[in-house]
């Protein structure tokens, strides 16, 4: 079937209604999404699939190396404003952990990476971004359900198109992943990590029969465990473990560990969905046979934070006995994206600390719904054969159903019911009568029959369209009673009686021809002529203000006409006032006809000149192939660079548009470029400390944010330093858009080489996200002190630092991109925050990037690392062993992030379950 037809036949939402008992092993579902057939895998899980589900395409993939069925195929959905749920039968007052994955694939052939939303009902549950086509994603929540059913919806596409390959439900028992806060918080897993793993493959059922997926250690990737401390063995066992207790670890789980054989563990993680606040806890249980004089006691320490490093944790005391489960942990606790955390041996322990598995959630507010949610399910309840009514989760949230509008209120209202044309039959249904927010209501083309209800409930009503009917009766006279009705249509019905006098009398629009047996009163006429009249007074000063509007266009086009062909750029005001008109005999002289070459990128080469006046300036020669496609192009850019005056960003002086050349004149800055304090000559003058660095790249994201703003541009590189401290980033202005306003323009790829995102050379666009990876190749030179491209430093066939800093990250050796001139200062939360920031930046796919104000504020977040880290050492220098400590520790910030949640404080404690 053709996409055309498709979105012809598909326009609508899904909703799947499946009961829990069909599930070949008691409570489980587990759907095959775009599959066709039953089946059950290798781990012995029956999969259904989505077969009965009449909207959304199904599609083949092929990934190599993934041959387990169910990620053979997906369903996916158009990208509209639509959400498509699945609806799920549940037990009430039963917790679940429910876990939907998504493996693109390249289904649609695109390419396009798609990025959208998942909510659990009226909840948003998490943004879906695709970064790699054959790579899965997975979003997995723990909740306990209040009602019969839950939905699961996927919306909000901002690029390419929603689509699933699984969902699964697994119902807990007993007092699993209880919390105090479960009626108001779902639980969002973050990590589930098991230690001391015997291979990459995870842990799930059957080895655990609630089928959690419990990720080995030994999977290294940028979002996972690295830092792992010398020492660290892993060990294992065959006897059996003791885990009848609280959240109930599997066996093969607890039966392996790491342990500290140099008396510490030190690991560092980044925690998906946070910063924020969760529940954290940690599982032991001792496998390894000890002496009678042997003992292993620990504490948990998380730099930074000494008030929630843990009591000391002695297993064997603690769970009563050797191969028993001990889970310490939080219920509430303010955690970081990056993660570092300790298990170090106490003074009194022979042993060094052992550690089976971590499980960290966030929590995610429930969402109350919408005020109008029971009413809209009654409404909908009546027509359950239609199309229309087929729409599941919450009527307004996350996203509002394609029929209905609500306003912006923490509990949304329905404001606008649109049905118009939707066959439906019978009575006007009443509850919407009890919308008591509704402004619109539209109902016209069905075959409705029977009076009209009573509107009074409704006094927000302005718009009633009841036209072309089969409604009966009298016009109630509670209709003039509604007090912001202005238009009432009613024509083409079987309405009979006559129309009420205060209804002809109100000041409305009102339409009731084509009843024939409806008939005016006595009092209404003089009202109904003044709205005609006002009809085509409103009609005659439309057509003299479109006739006014043809004459100025044509006026425009006259004088466009008449323009110079080849006068200087016609400059604004604003633009003259503090821009200045060189001649090129100026420039000529000022720069001893441009003899001394100072820079050069891919829109031009700059040079050094001195004005008469004595003030040194840059100028910088544009190349005209293309750069500007006309005089008045140049002068939108001139008028634009005049306009903008920021701290970060060198002033623009003037211009010169003479003989074929277009020249933009700046400031001249004395203390040389980023990279020649970072790796040219004045390296080895004096480095550049981190926290300087940082601080450099925060003011130059600022002026590039600056610049996005006011000028939709490209920054294809900064220069900056003076004095050794920020002072302003020389702007190598890159192409403009042709025309502003436009989100891209088509032009000749061009740029400074290593700067430059991959995806511009293919689609020749330029957008924000453009420069959002020329920042990020940027904070790659801020790390390594390495420039962007290099035939020797990078090892071989790598030329380009992100390749060359990809592949340290992602296999979590930071260190070996540092820039050894910083030694030992620094932070390393405050490095990996850098890092793996610049990594998303230089994302192959511009929207897969994040913004510039995202960039911004993990910038000041790693700052804030370094200045608390500062702090606490000046702090603690009195004592030589707390320092020692410190200095070694790092920092860990435990913010909120600004989040709105509250919570009772006596629930911020270690709590041993």
């Amino acid at each position: 079937m053709g996409t055309d037809c498709f979105f012809l036949l598909f326009f609508f939402v899904l909703v799947l209604n499946f009961d829990i008992t069909q599930a070949q092993i008691p409570g489980f579902i587990s759907f095959d999404c775009g599959g066709q057939s039953n089946f059950t895998d290798d781990l012995g899980l029956e999969w259904t699939p989505d077969n009965q589900i009449i909207y959304g395409i199904t599609s083949k993939i092929s990934v190599t190396n993934e041959t387990r069925q169910q990620y053979q195929t997906v369903r996916y959905f158009p990208a509209d404003n639509r959400k498509y749920c699945y609806t799920l039968n549940v037990k009430s007052r039963t917790r679940y952990l429910i876990r939907a994955t998504f493996l693109y694939g390249n289904f649609d052939n695109n390419n396009v990476y798609p990025k959208f939303d998942i909510s659990m009902g009226p909840t948003r549950w998490a943004t879906i971004v695709i970064s790699d086509a054959n790579i899965i994603e997975s979003q997995e929540l723990i909740f306990l359900a209040s009602d019969s059913a839950v939905s699961v919806c996927l919306s909000n596409a901002t690029t390419g198109q929603p689509f699933i390959s699984t969902l699964e439900l697994r119902p807990f028992n007993g007092s699993i992943y209880l919390t105090p806060f479960e009626n108001q918080f779902f639980l969002g897993v973050s990590a589930r990590i098991n230690f001391g793993a015997e291979n990459e493959d995870p842990v799930r059922y059957p080895d655990d029969p609630f089928d959690r997926i419990w990720q080995s250690d030994l999977v290294k990737k940028a979002n996972y465990l690295v830092d792992v401390a010398p020492g660290t063995d892993r060990i294992s066992t065959k006897s059996p473990i003791d885990t009848r207790k609280d959240e109930q670890p599997p066996e093969k789980v607890m039966q392996t560990a790491v342990v500290g054989r140099t008396g510490m563990l030190t690991y560092r993680m980044n925690l998906d969905g946070f910063p924020g606040f969760g529940w954290a806890y940690t599982y032991f249980a001792e496998i390894e046979d000890m002496g009678p004089t042997e003992t292993r006691k620990f504490r948990l320490v998380l730099p930074g934070a000494p008030e929630l490093s843990k009591a000391v944790v002695n297993i064997q005391e603690n769970a009563q006995g050797t191969h028993r489960l001990y889970e310490p942990g939080y219920e509430n606790i303010s955690l970081p994206f990056v993660l570092s955390f300790k298990f170090g041996k106490t003074s009194d322990s022979t042993q060094g600390p052992l550690v089976n598995a971590i499980e960290i959630s966030k929590y995610l507010k429930i969402s109350d719904g919408s005020f109008d949610g029971a009413v809209a399910a009654s409404l909908v309840s009546g027509y359950k054969s239609l199309d229309w009514a087929q729409e599941g989760g919450d009527p307004c949230l996350p996203v509002a159903w394609s029929w209905l509008e609500c306003n912006l209120d923490s509990e949304p209202k329905i404001i606008s019911v649109k049905l118009s044309g939707k066959n439906l039959t019978g009575r006007i249904p009443s509850d919407l009568t009890k919308l008591n927010s509704l402004e619109q209501l539209w109902l016209d083309g069905n075959a409705l029959t029977g009076p009209i209800p009573d509107f009074t409930g409704c006094p927000n009503l302005k718009i009633i369209h009841l036209e072309n009917n089969q409604l009966s009766g009298d016009l109630p006279l509670s209709l003039a009673d509604i007090p912001n009705l202005s238009q009432l249509y009613l024509q083409n019905n079987l309405l009979t009686g006559e129309v009420p006098s205060s209804l002809l009398n109100k000041n409305l629009v009102l339409n009731y021809t084509g009843n024939a047996n409806l008939n005016k009163g006595s009092n209404g006429g003089r009202q109904s002529r003044n709205i005609i009249i006002g009809l085509v007074i409103g009609a005659t000063a439309l057509f003299l203000g479109f006739l006014t509007s043809c004459l100025l266009l044509r006026r425009r086009k006259i004088y466009s006409k008449t323009e110079p062909k080849h006068s200087m750029p016609v400059m604004s005001n604003a633009a003259t006032e503090t821009a200045q008109s060189f001649t090129l005999f100026e420039l000529r002289n000022a720069t001893k006809n441009f003899a001394n070459k100072v820079g050069s990128g891919g829109y031009g080469t700059v040079y050094y000149g001195k004005l008469n006046d004595g003030k040194e300036i840059a100028v910088k020669i544009l190349e005209n192939n293309n750069v500007y496609q006309g005089k008045k192009e140049f002068a939108n850019e001139v008028s634009l660079l005049s306009r903008i005056h920021h701290r970060n960003l060198v002033q623009f002086l003037g211009f010169c548009q003479e003989e074929g050349k277009d020249i933009l004149v700046y400031e001249f800055m004395h203390n040389g470029t980023l990279k020649e304090h970072l790796y040219g000559p004045k390296a080895r003058d004096r480095g550049v400390k981190w926290i300087k660095r940082l601080e450099i790249a925060e003011e130059s994201a600022k002026g590039f944010m600056l610049l996005f703003y006011a000028t939709y541009t490209i920054l294809n590189k900064f220069h900056s330093f003076e004095e050794g401290l920020i002072k302003k980033n020389q702007d190598l202005i890159a192409n403009r858009y042709a025309n502003l306003g436009t989100s891209h323009v088509s032009s000749i790829v061009r740029g400074t080489v290593g700067y430059l995102d991959p995806e511009y050379y293919i689609s020749n666009r330029l957008t924000d996200k453009t420069d959002i990876y020329s920042f990020g190749v940027i904070l790659l030179e801020l790390i390594s002190g390495q420039e962007a491209i290099s035939n020797e430093n990078f090892g071989i066939n790598c030329r380009n630092i992100v390749q060359w800093a990809k592949t340290h990250i992602e296999n979590g050796d930071i260190q070996g991109i540092i820039d050894p001139s910083l030694g030992n200062e620094y932070d390393i939360q405050s490095m990996w925050k850098i890092a793996e920031k610049a990594l998303m930046c230089v994302q192959p796919h511009g929207n897969m990037r994040p913004s510039m104000s995202e960039v911004i504020k993990e910038i000041q977040d790693a700052i804030l690392i370094e200045k608390e880290v500062e702090m606490a050492a000046r702090e603690c220098r009195s004592d030589e062993i707390s320092r020692h400590l410190i200095l070694n520790m790092g920092s860990l910030d435990l913010m909120s992030n600004g989040q709105d949640f509250s919570m009772d404080e006596s629930f911020t404690r270690p709590g041993a379950r």
